[in-house]
């Protein structure tokens, strides 16, 4: 009934060496220099021109919209020498309505726009704002009559279940551009089959005996299609996929899915790619939700901006809880209070359906350069009352900064709270996170906690049989990443707690401490095709599939007779063959160290149930040299 269209093929691409090029997008610009450091990649306007044919519609029926998923930052589109839509934010999708401007031949430009300001966000983090048209562009011919699409980037309805006992209670909302619009609502299971059906612009309806969505165990999903029908014939239809669940969080015995606890434990993300930038395609996004489940995350926090909705799609389809936010971050601007609400309606009124998601994060380490407090405060207050208002289904969120203490006004605004924490790697001491959880709920009892950041950096290149907070050896990671997993089953009360990262991501404005322009604070590299021995810890405690793992295989040349041979596994038992020869097996608890003697070529097999690994040691007089940090090492707290 709708037709889409797809404009992604065939830009010309004005950069800025005012050099014309022919690109498809999605595409950034900063795909190179906003990765290789110096803080100096190119912030500015460049141009995207294409023409395109009228689609084949009806004018006097249909209309035609033009609809961008995402140009960072600033979006300024003109059809035909008419202006279109100016857009700030880029991160959310926006559309216009272009029926009346189209011609036989059309002339398209956008002129994108990742210029330093002081009102749109982000401007201070640590992250490279790529620019360009880095998501889908289409465009989207629809009954003249149809639901709207006018507001926020939104689908025009909105679908809010509960659960009533056995049965499921589902709320749809929509809206139209027709004064007295005739809308049929249906439901229907996994498997297609009519659960229920009803009609109106706000109609509520039962699904007997509801199957829940149920987290990664059970990620259960129905299916909501509304049709607007005029004399009797559907005219324009949308649906969506959505998940029948229950959730609350308690202070004390930390978030509930269903009735039953169910301990949040999981990463943060970015969206960037090495070579690539922002412009990730679908299978890329898939690779990252695969290697997401592999160590058994069960939640994702989404940071620090909106992410694409194929990736939410994704979480929905696998079960992942989902913190969802906007990236305010890092400094308050006064200019900059419109785009916080902006981004803020976008992304609840674009991503409300997602059962997935359970929280909107309101801002991101926010006191780290702010000037003006009262006016941030009150930003804050507005935000928080703002999301109660669009959805009084989910709590608010904020993550404060390491430096910003329990009892600073801003942690105590949202629903829930929690702490980018970075003890042990940005300050000595990994005692001392224990001491911090229990100081804060001893102060608040009643305040809901969590990590939303904690991590540390390590470069698969990188070793040391001595590791030590700030070597960014892969060893000194896998023992800080131990601490903090068995720190957090010592305080089962956190609400969530988000590794950061996932992946390592390009941070242009880092020039040291391992290699310049990255943060190299993830499990996975920035090509996704190294996981590094702290994955393997993660999978241990999480997952549920039978693994097992020798650590420190690029750690291959190794001094002296003896050396300690790390296993991970999730299976009770361990047996460690040397050269061929069973030389011990163990029971212990996911991590299992054994000492090996070394001979000039010292081949290992560990075995755990039917899982195997293998790894060969070389013995060598003095170490590679290739394990040594070059650049200079840096603990600034400015990099978290």
């Amino acid at each position: 009934m709708r037709n889409r269209i797809s404009l992604n093929k065939g830009w010309t691409f004005c950069g800025p060496d005012r050099k014309e090029v022919t690109v498809d997008v999605p595409h950034t610009w900063n795909a190179i220099d906003g990765q290789d450091g110096g803080n100096d990649y190119w912030r500015g306007s460049c141009t995207y021109t294409r023409s395109f044919a009228s689609p084949d519609f009806d004018p006097a029926t249909q209309a035609v919209y033009l609809e961008f998923q995402g140009v960072n930052a600033s979006a300024d589109v003109t059809l035909n020498g008419e202006k279109v839509i100016h857009h700030d934010g880029g991160y959310s999708t926006f559309r216009a309505d272009v029926t009346a401007l189209l011609t036989d031949d059309n002339a398209l430009t956008v002129v994108a726009d990742n210029s330093k300001n002081d009102r749109v966000y982000p401007q201070k983090a640590d992250f490279t704002f790529y620019g360009g048209i880095y998501r889908d562009v289409d465009l989207v011919v629809v009954s003249k009559a149809h639901f709207d699409m006018d507001h926020f980037g939104g689908p025009g309805f909105k679908v809010t279940p509960t659960v009533d006992g056995k049965n499921g209670t589902v709320r749809v909302e929509s809206w139209t551009n027709v004064e007295t619009p005739d809308v049929t609502v249906t439901l229907t299971d996994a498997s297609g089959k009519e659960v229920a059906s009803g009609k109106g612009t706000d109609v509520t309806l039962t699904i007997p005996q509801v199957h829940l969505w149920d987290g990664v165990e059970d990620p259960y999903l129905y299916t909501a299609t509304l049709r607007l029908n005029e004399g009797g014939k559907a005219v324009d239809e949308v649906s969506c996929r959505f998940g029948v669940r229950s959730f609350r969080v308690d202070p004390k015995e930390g978030f509930f899915l269903n009735g039953r606890r169910y301990p949040l434990h999981g990463v943060s993300r970015h969206q960037d790619r090495k070579g690539i930038g922002n412009a990730l395609t679908k299978e890329m996004h898939k690779e990252d939700m695969d290697l997401i489940r592999e160590i058994g995350a069960n939640t994702i926090r989404l940071a620090h901006y909106q992410h694409d909705q194929y990736f939410y799609d994704l979480c929905d389809e696998y079960g992942m809880i989902v913190w969802a936010e906007i990236p305010y971050i890092s400094e308050h601007m006064p200019g900059g209070r419109e785009n916080t609400i902006s981004q803020m309606k976008e992304l609840i009124t674009q991503n409300y359906n997602h059962p997935s998601i359970v929280c909107w994060g309101v801002s991101n380490e926010i006191t780290i350069s702010t000037k003006d407090k009262a006016d941030m405060l009150d930003n804050h207050r507005v935000l928080n009352d703002l999301c109660h208002e669009m959805d009084k289904t989910r709590p608010t969120t904020l993550a404060c900064y390491a430096m910003c203490g329990p009892f600073n006004k801003v942690a105590h605004i949202t629903d829930l709270v929690s702490w980018n924490l970075y003890l042990g790697w940005y300050v000595p001491g990994l005692f001392l996170n224990d001491l911090w959880i229990d100081f804060f709920h001893l102060c608040y009892p009643n305040r809901c906690l969590g990590y939303s950041e904690y991590g540390c950096e390590a470069m698969p290149n990188l070793h040391s049989d001595k590791p030590h907070r700030g070597d960014h050896t892969e060893e000194y990671q896998a023992v800080y990443h131990e601490f903090m997993l068995k720190c957090f089953e010592r305080h089962p009360y956190m609400w969530s707690t988000h590794v950061w990262n996932m992946f390592d991501f390009a941070a242009d404005a880092r020039d040291q401490g391992g290699e310049p322009g990255m943060n190299h604070k993830g499990l996975v590299t920035f090509d996704r095709k190294t996981k590094k021995d702290s994955f393997y810890a993660y999978k241990a405690f999480w997952s549920k599939d039978a693994f097992v793992h020798i650590c420190g295989k690029r750690f291959a040349d190794r001094t002296g007779d003896e050396t300690t041979v790390k296993i991970y596994s999730n299976q009770p038992e361990v047996s460690l063959y040397v050269d061929g020869k069973l030389a011990e097996t163990q029971k212990a608890d996911k991590i299992f160290t054994f000492r090996v003697k070394l001979t000039s070529e010292t081949k290992l097999e560990a075995v755990a149930g039917p899982c195997r690994d293998a790894a060969t040691l070389h013995k060598v007089d003095t170490p590679n040299p290739a394990y040594k940090l070059t650049a200079k090492s840096s603990n600034s707290a400015n990099w978290v």
